[in-house]
């Protein structure tokens, strides 16, 4: 506890914060309760928030959680510890708020997306894997490939709806499933570190309605192709 207490004191002076003994031992306090909340169910629950939410907005998910763990609310396990650093909520924290303005306009979220397509999938499965961190590298293999496969399908469902959202003219249909998206996010976090078996229920459904969707949107698009394949076939014969 004391080491704790010692680390959480010398953060916040970092970060400019002075605050006196008591209080950062009634902080250190909480944190330890909050640990003691982090069973396997609560681990595998996160590693899955993780991937999913990832695959959605990755730097919104480091900024969330590492500010989760400073303000005491869930103490992260060591391999996830860095994301309270100072540094990295700044760069994350940076990274939110580009990605949040780019990801509300047609078709620059598409292509905001595909260049993230490298990055969101391989960090969702690193952040999977950090909570089970080196002590035990089964489950961090195990964690990484489940972070990595939920981050890749959240991210192709993402790229299916924005796709068929990007044939409307109109910009409403992206703002407001782009606003949908960082709510789910927050939801999923939140969720998966408060009732770890609510939200493996809730996964469930959001694979199954992942799956639903991109069938559906798979079609339409594949409409949408070949009509304007037909048109532009027709514009050539004309000429």
């Amino acid at each position: 506890m004391d080491t704790l207490w010692f680390h959480i004191v010398q953060w916040l002076h970092t970060v400019g914060l002075h605050i006196d003994a008591g209080t950062a031992r009634d902080v250190a306090e909480g944190a330890a309760r909050a640990t003691a909340q982090l069973d396997m169910p609560g681990l595998l629950a996160l590693a899955a928030a993780l991937g999913w939410a990832s695959g959605f907005r990755l730097y919104a998910v480091v900024f969330l959680v590492g500010m989760m763990g400073v303000a005491g609310w869930i103490v992260l396990p060591p391999g996830l510890a860095v994301l309270q650093n100072p540094f990295v909520l700044a760069i994350s924290g940076a990274m939110l708020m580009v990605e949040f303005f780019a990801d509300k306009v047609p078709w620059l979220d598409s292509a905001w997306d595909a260049v993230h397509a490298f990055i969101r999938v391989p960090a969702g499965a690193v952040l999977a894997a950090g909570v089970f961190g080196a002590d035990n590298a089964t489950m961090a293999v195990v964690a990484g490939l489940l972070g990595g496969s939920l981050s890749a399908t959240a991210l192709a469902t993402k790229m299916t709806t924005r796709a068929a959202a990007n044939t409307s003219p109109e910009p409403f249909s992206n703002w407001g499933l782009s606003l949908f998206e960082d709510g789910l996010v927050v939801g999923v976090v939140w969720l998966a570190t408060q009732y770890p078996v609510a939200f493996g229920v809730a996964l469930v459904v959001m694979l199954v309605l992942s799956v639903l969707v991109m069938a559906l949107l798979f079609k339409f698009l594949r409409a949408v192709l070949r009509h304007v394949s037909s048109f532009f076939s027709g514009s050539a014969k004309v000429a």
